[in-house]
């Protein structure tokens, strides 16, 4: 009976943790955790027995003091300041793969993207401008031009077969394009005054990390003190301290020390070696740990420090970062119902239009003008309406728009919390009217008998 019980329990456990790992491999498992983090902060802003401890541990300070310096921030800003700064780097690592390799290697490849996310980031900025030029909103003109890359997957992965694998790639190319956008966006409009002595010093760590990539130094330690030196000569710059993780992913190696040929010729020569070995002894000799050692360390530098870097670092920013960053910044105390009407401020109205409106259009009417003048070609298997639809999830701009909300008006918090609420809103309207769509068009050619393969066709 014992055995039976302690063997069902394990059966069970085991069943838990296959389905937790098959949960967290998703493409849009981090936009669900985000998701699921943004409503756990706004229960614990709101709720009475929970606001004023969600506030204090915001408010409470961290630091670092090493013998005589002593260096000290709140836990909002550690999150904004420091742990955003690895969600950056991955950002920019993603960028350089994708513009040495990926859907932005070519200009085929990348205009329609790129010129997507400029039309997407242009329109919203003038709604907002419209809105709330010469108020004391009109700092905020870059909020609205973001499209978060984590919600666009997840609610894409939610439609499944309903969009073509062409549009798919399309609205990820046009994510990286954008979040490089918002990156040059960040760094010229919303730092703060410049230190440019500091600023030369970060010039010359980013020689420093130049050098050690031609030097093929493909080691993880040196390029983590280089980044930490970074960060701390952007904080005191007045250029916002995530910048550095984008400009040192751009010097990160993205070619592997060992090829693909390579590896293959010294994988067989030394799993050759290795099954020639004594394989009847009950433990390994020397020689065989050696070459499992060599497997493993060629195995290792087959791939790009670049990819390594990304591999490791993908879950603690899926799982941990972004979530933590959500956490802190996602909770806004609302006091009164009329404080969740985005109609009330020329602020809010501003956001929620760049966004709900500004974005589908600008990606749409932009990309038809590239398409049009033969300049791009569309998407395949792609029809406009469709576009549109998924134009639509451009809309959703948590992350970036809330990190440049954050910075807009940094002094003031009440304009924060209207900002984060209109962003809310918004990318909640985006993301609805973006999953509408699509199935409306899919139903209106399904009935057209179109055997198109967006809709789903084989």
């Amino acid at each position: 009976m014992g055995l039976s019980l302690g063997y069902g329990f394990k059966r069970r456990s085991y069943m838990i943790l296959q389905k937790g790992r098959n949960f967290f491999s998703n493409q849009w498992a981090g936009g669900v955790v985000l998701l699921f983090f943004v409503v756990v902060a706004m229960i614990l802003a709101n709720l009475p027995w929970t606001a004023r401890f969600y506030h204090d541990v915001l408010q409470a300070p961290v630091g670092i003091l090493v013998g005589g310096f002593e260096f000290e921030f709140e836990v909002e800003k550690f999150v904004n300041d420091g742990l955003m700064m690895i969600f950056f780097f991955t950002i920019g690592l993603e960028i350089k793969r994708e513009v040495l390799y990926g859907h932005l290697s070519s200009v085929k490849q990348a205009i329609l993207p790129v010129a997507g996310a400029a039309g997407g980031m242009l329109f919203p900025a003038l709604i907002y401008a419209l809105f709330n030029n010469g108020t004391p909103y009109a700092a905020g003109w870059g909020i609205p031009m973001a499209t978060d890359i984590a919600f666009a997957i997840a609610i894409m992965s939610v439609v499944g077969k309903s969009v073509p694998v062409a549009l798919k790639i399309f609205l990820t190319a046009l994510a990286v394009a954008d979040d490089l956008g918002a990156i040059v966006v960040i760094a010229i409009f919303y730092g703060s005054s410049v230190n440019f002595t500091l600023l030369a010093l970060a010039a010359v760590l980013l020689f420093v990390t130049w050098g050690m990539n031609k030097l093929k130094v493909d080691s993880f330690l040196p390029y983590v003190l280089v980044s930490v030196g970074l960060w701390f000569l952007f904080y005191f710059s007045g250029v916002h301290a995530t910048i550095a993780g984008v400009l040192l992913a751009m010097f990160i190696p993205s070619t592997p020390r060992y090829n693909k040929r390579y590896f293959i010729n010294k994988i067989r020569h030394l799993m050759d070696e290795f099954v020639q070995k004594d394989s009847s002894a009950p433990s390994l000799s020397d020689v065989q740990i050696y070459e499992l050692q060599r497997i493993g360390t060629i195995a290792n530098r087959s791939m790009s420090l670049a990819q390594r870097f990304e591999h490791m670092l993908a879950p603690w920013v899926n799982f941990l970062i972004m979530p933590l960053f959500a956490l802190a910044n996602a909770g806004v105390h609302i006091s009164s119902v009329g404080e969740l009407n985005v109609f009330g401020t020329t602020q809010g109205l501003g956001i929620l239009f760049g966004l709900w409106v500004g974005k589908p259009l600008g990606i749409t009417l932009v990309s038809w003008l590239f398409v049009k003048t033969r300049l791009a070609v569309m998407p395949q298997g792609a029809s406009w309406p469709m576009f549109f639809a998924v134009a639509c999830l451009g809309g959703i701009g948590f992350t970036m728009s809330i990190f440049i909300d954050t910075l807009a008006f940094a002094s003031n918090a009440e304009f924060i919390a209207t900002g984060k609420i209109a962003i809310l809103v918004a990318s909640a309207l985006a993301a609805l009217s973006g999953v509408w769509l699509i199935r409306h068009s899919c139903r209106k050619m399904a009935s057209a008998g179109d055997k198109s393969i967006w809709c789903g066709a084989k």
